[in-house]
């Protein structure tokens, strides 16, 4: 309900504001998929031995500066440019503000873009400024909404702007991301076990009490906060030491608790609607992902490095944010919540590109990755063609 309010709050109060940029999640999930079709053609072409890229990246460190902090950092303002005005009671960050942050987002993707010609030095501030004001923005919508219990995500938030930092400091320094990429992918882990942690079961909860199901998720509570103390400890020594033998075991352990801790929340009953089912299903590749780089450690010839990573990159992170942008921009846009048949294929084929990318690192053969990437591309077309009109109406 405050999902419906906020959105004709919103409409109302900037009814002479071009529709896409009344409220967040409609420029940057629209820009978010527009991105992620770009990041991976590009990538692409480039391992084919096309020179398409400008950067001083590596064309593997742009691809994965990308994907991690440019396309996840926008679906993550997308969403908290979203989500406060209902946690604050707030109207949401509109019209030109909007607008100003959204084009700081563009210039760190075009400034990174062109690395190689602006320098490194250059393309990490310009690229920095729109995760630190995103931050400010946020904090003062929170702060003026007293509502002072969720700025424990800005504390992730900032972690995670860190990461990117790191990511440019340390391809500066030593030429390529090793440390920096892990940190940047352990934040984002933790935000979605975090907020994942809250919306799943919750979503869930309700809609099978709609249907009268005597057999509800459990709420989140002491279990779930320790599973997230645990895999928050294992990322972190997993981002330091990612070939200790301890880490596979912490690793391990947090899988455990991860699958146990989706368990509670009941997903296989929900099997009858798609934007359900889909973020258990996205969960999933969490405890899936911690597992395989676990194994991946102990024995990397039998699980891939790259692949086992690729579980909880393209798997947990890429499916969730996808359930997410899917999910949201139908609820805010007064839709009915129901996955249709253009929305099941983007997520067979998001789903068939992950598997078919760890599939890849088990067997490389140059096709399979062509159409593993050519289906996360068709993923994030379909996405833009059924949402796109969305966004700007």
């Amino acid at each position: 309900m405050h999902v419906l309010k906020s959105g004709a709050r919103a409409s109302a109060r900037y009814a002479d504001t071009p529709a896409i940029l009344r409220q967040g999640f409609r420029i940057f999930f629209l820009s978010a998929a527009l991105w992620a079709v770009l990041v991976m053609a590009l990538f692409v072409l480039t391992l084919s031995g096309f020179d398409v890229l400008q950067t001083a990246f590596t064309p593997v460190d742009w691809h994965i500066h990308e994907l991690l902090f440019g396309y996840t950092g926008a679906v993550i303002a997308g969403f908290l440019l979203t989500a406060v005005p209902n946690w604050t009671k707030r109207l949401p960050v509109a019209g030109g503000r909007l607008l100003f942050l959204f084009l700081l987002w563009l210039i760190g993707r075009v400034a990174v873009g062109t690395s190689a010609f602006i320098g490194g030095w250059v393309a990490a501030f310009a690229d920095l400024l729109f995760p630190a004001y995103l931050i400010f923005v946020i904090a003062r919508e929170l702060i003026a909404g007293k509502n002072y219990r969720n700025l424990r995500v800005l504390v992730l938030c900032t972690f995670f702007a860190a990461a990117n930092l790191a990511f440019h400091v340390e391809v500066a320094l030593s030429g390529t991301s090793d440390y920096s990429r892990r940190g940047g992918i352990a934040v984002i882990l933790v935000l979605i076990m975090l907020i994942g942690g809250r919306i799943i079961p919750s979503f869930t909860r309700n809609w099978l009490v709609q249907r009268k199901s005597s057999s509800l998720p459990v709420p989140f509570g002491r279990y779930d906060g320790a599973t997230i103390a645990v895999s928050a400890m294992a990322l972190l020594v997993w981002t330091g030491l990612p070939d200790h033998a301890a880490t596979a075991f912490i690793l391990g352990l947090a899988s455990v608790l991860n699958m146990f801790r989706l368990y509670r929340w009941r997903g296989w009953k929900t099997g009858r609607e798609g934007l359900l089912i889909i973020l258990h299903l996205a969960y999933a590749f969490i405890p899936l992902g911690l597992l395989a780089v676990a194994f991946s450690i102990v024995t990397p010839d039998l699980v891939p490095p790259t692949g086992s990573l690729h579980l909880l990159t393209a798997g947990a992170i890429g499916m969730m944010t996808m359930a997410v942008m899917t999910r949201a921009s139908l609820g805010h846009t007064g839709q009915k919540l129901h996955a249709d048949g253009p929305i099941l294929s983007i997520y067979a084929a998001l789903a068939a590109s992950v598997l078919l990318r760890f599939d890849y690192a088990i067997a490389p053969d140059p096709l399979i990755l062509t159409l593993s990437g050519s289906l996360w591309i068709a993923a994030f077309l379909l996405f833009l063609l059924r949402y796109g009109s969305m966004a700007v109406r």
